[in-house]
């Protein structure tokens, strides 16, 4: 895909909610690169908004992180839903099911 030479800002918006969740995982920019077979520069590139991504790059870039792709469409700051979601992203597994089945009674 093709490398912008400034930020279109959706693809900066998923950018910067990539480095959030890198960063907060821990995990490095190569790692990242590595694990989904994508160069550094490249990743970098997606980071900053300037590098048009496909749908299996994302996929492969969610299962770097061990993440459903859908959290890197997730913009907590900006909707209400998208708040709840970035809760139970951070919950332990065990409570996601418990957290489901009273939703599902409603």
């Amino acid at each position: 895909m093709p490398r912008r030479s400034t930020p279109e800002p959706y693809a900066a918006k998923i950018g910067a909610r990539l480095r959030e969740l890198r960063v907060e995982r821990g995990v490095s920019l190569g790692q990242v690169a590595d694990a989904s077979q994508l160069s550094k520069g490249h990743l970098s590139s997606i980071e900053h908004g300037l590098a048009a991504i496909t749908v299996p790059t994302i996929f492969r870039i969610a299962q770097a992180l061990e993440l459903p792709p859908l959290y890197l469409f997730t913009f907590p700051d900006e909707d209400e839903r998208a708040r709840v979601a970035e809760l139970v992203r951070k919950m332990p597994t065990r409570e996601v099911a418990k957290v489901r089945r009273e939703l599902a009674k409603r």
